[in-house]
């Protein structure tokens, strides 16, 4: 019996490429059909004149009608063009806000608004500073009403508690004084306890023959209307200088307090010639404040405020301008 054939080697490189391989290795069938035409395969027959051409997506434009683009200029360089800068706002807050009564400086930009508010502070003031002088004069030229005021110590002090009182109120509570009628109120019992504190300090100058009041009364007249209209039309800012004013104030006070116990009459006139200078500084700080367009200023809605300030600045003023000009009468 025959033993059975032994396969041979595997072919060469040369007998598999010219075709010479051993018939023991069966030619490799194709794992996956060929992928047939999707008409075949779904068993539709083939369209009569077979697919037409695939179709461009978007036709071409004509540029007719159109000028050629211009190229770009070789070397230019884009320049920016400068963006104007914001103007400064009031204590470091934006323009919509609204601090203590102090507002940023575009809260006043409208003329309208503007003039309204200060004369309507203006009016205030003028109220304030007629029933003050009224009450000055009252109590200086009529005797019966100056003997008065003079023994009764006890309703100067009185009123200057009223005065503290009420002042500490209208700057402290800012809700309060934007509200009416509970504003004027307060501002009418303010006007009248600082007037009779006024009219009663004034009744002890009456040993000028009534010169000495009249003298102060127009001198603080006249300054109080030079300080005003310098202080509109300056180009200077006074509200940027609340800090400076702040320590000369409080410097003064400390000098104030020292001097009441050396009753020299020489440090009396020095301390009362720089109140006056720090109260027409504060003239012309509230002044701005009042009229706008400076780093800081008032709120329209400020108004009882702005005239409790000008007429403080006003009286503290004319105390010390008659206590210059009648200082060798009391």
């Amino acid at each position: 019996m025959a033993a059975p054939a032994t396969p041979s080697a595997p072919p060469s490189y040369d007998e598999a490429v010219v075709g010479g391989a051993d018939p023991a290795y069966p030619p490799a069938q194709p794992a996956y059909p060929p992928a047939q035409p999707a008409y075949q395969s779904e068993g539709y027959p083939p369209p009569q004149g077979g697919y037409p051409a695939p179709q461009a997506a978007y036709p071409p434009q004509s540029t007719e009608g159109y000028p050629p683009s211009e190229a770009y200029p070789q070397g230019a360089v884009y320049q920016p063009q400068p963006q104007p800068q914001a103007a400064a706002t009031s204590y470091g807050t934006s323009p919509s806000d609204d601090v203590e009564g102090f507002s940023a400086q575009r809260s006043l930009n409208d003329k309208s608004i503007r003039r309204k508010f200060i004369l309507k502070v203006y009016l205030i003031l003028t109220a304030q500073l007629a029933v003050t002088f009224g009450v000055v004069c009252l109590f200086y030229f009529v005797d019966s009403v100056r003997f008065f005021v003079q023994r009764n110590q006890a309703m100067y002090w009185a009123s200057y508690g009223i005065f503290l009182f009420v002042y500490i109120v209208l700057v402290c509570c800012a809700d309060f004084r934007r509200k009416t009628p509970h504003n004027f109120i307060a501002l009418a019992i303010f006007t009248l306890s600082l007037a009779y504190m006024t009219g009663t300090i004034a009744s002890f100058y009456h040993e000028g023959g009534g010169r000495t009041v009249l003298i102060a009364i127009g001198i603080c007249a006249g300054v109080t209307i030079g300080i005003t209209l310098f202080s509109i039309q300056t180009r200077f800012d006074f509200t940027s200088c609340g800090g400076f004013l702040f320590v000369f104030a409080w410097s003064l006070f400390l000098f104030g307090f020292i001097a009441i116990f050396t009753y020299s009459q020489i440090l009396y006139t020095v301390y009362a010639w720089l109140a006056a200078v720090l109260f027409s500084l504060f003239l012309a700080y509230d002044t701005q404040l009042l009229v706008g367009g400076r780093r800081y200023e008032l709120s329209p809605e400020e108004y009882i405020f702005g005239a409790l300030n000008l007429y403080i600045d006003v009286v503290y003023l004319f105390l010390i301008i008659l206590s210059l000009v009648g200082g060798g009468n009391r």
